[in-house]
């Protein structure tokens, strides 16, 4: 049951605000996993990797609903695509190597920086034009690489950059679950290759670092939900619903550092 409310408020904020929901689900899951007694050195990997897992399908859902819309620049999409996987494989490499303590202090920091950029609706002015091709890929391996390392679809990099450069900001959320489905497909790729040759022996029922029960019970809401909130951002002032994710970012970023420390 637990799984199944994550994935649809999951899915519901990852279609209303272009992001693949990783910034909640990673939270969630390790405590889920920390009671579940898994393997405590590894918690926040399978946390990472059934994340970016799951973003693959409220991606899939949001960019077909975004796609609907006329919403995503595939102009944009196929520049920034060969430097989104280049990063994302060079973030999911980095988080194998790393513990999984140092990696619950990246998230947190990363959580709290994120809510704070939504709570003050920090977008930049647009000032510029999109660079050109190697600029975009430069841009979609940045965006890739910290996706990779704290499982999100790179929404709330993506968005903020696309909007600096004039692109329109539902274009802007619809293109950034676009980009958000290769992160996750490359990612998850990453994650499962890494935790199979783990000699440490991980839960039953996981695919390397993907834990298949959560993912499937995610997943079967999520879908749904994320296609309600792709809709939403085209009918509705997000406004509230805005500052009830930013509230529970910053409670779920909280749980996090005092179980660190």
């Amino acid at each position: 049951m637990s799984y199944l409310c994550l994935g649809a408020i999951v899915g519901f904020f990852a279609g209303l605000l272009g992001i693949g929901g990783g910034l909640i689900m990673v939270p969630v899951l390790s405590f889920i996993f920390s009671y579940q007694n898994f393997p405590s050195d590894r918690i926040m990997h399978i946390a990472l990797g059934t994340s970016m897992a799951a973003i693959i399908f409220t991606s899939i859902s949001s960019l077909y609903t975004h796609h609907t819309h006329k919403a995503v620049n595939w102009h944009i999409v196929k520049y920034m695509v060969p430097g989104i996987i280049v990063g994302t494989i060079g973030g999911a490499t980095i988080v194998n190597s790393l513990s999984s303590r140092f990696l619950s202090i990246i998230i947190a920091i990363f959580i709290f920086y994120a809510a704070t950029q939504v709570l003050l609706n920090i977008a930049p002015k647009p000032s510029r034009q999109l660079p050109g091709k190697a600029g975009i890929f430069t841009v979609g391996s940045i965006i890739g690489g910290i996706s990779s390392l704290v499982a999100i679809g790179g929404g709330i990099l993506t968005v903020p950059f696309l909007s600096k450069c004039n692109v329109k900001l539902q274009h802007a959320i619809g293109t950034a679950a676009a980009v958000g489905l290769p992160i996750a497909i490359t990612g998850t790729i990453g994650y499962i290759a890494y935790g199979i040759v783990q000699t440490q022996v991980l839960p039953e029922y996981s695919l390397g670092y993907v834990y298949l029960p959560a993912l499937v019970g995610i997943v079967l809401v999520s879908m749904i939900t994320a296609s309600l909130g792709a809709r939403a951002t085209h009918v509705v002032n997000v406004s509230t619903l805005r500052k009830i994710f930013v509230l529970l970012l910053y409670l779920l970023g909280t749980k996090i550092i005092i179980n660190i420390f």
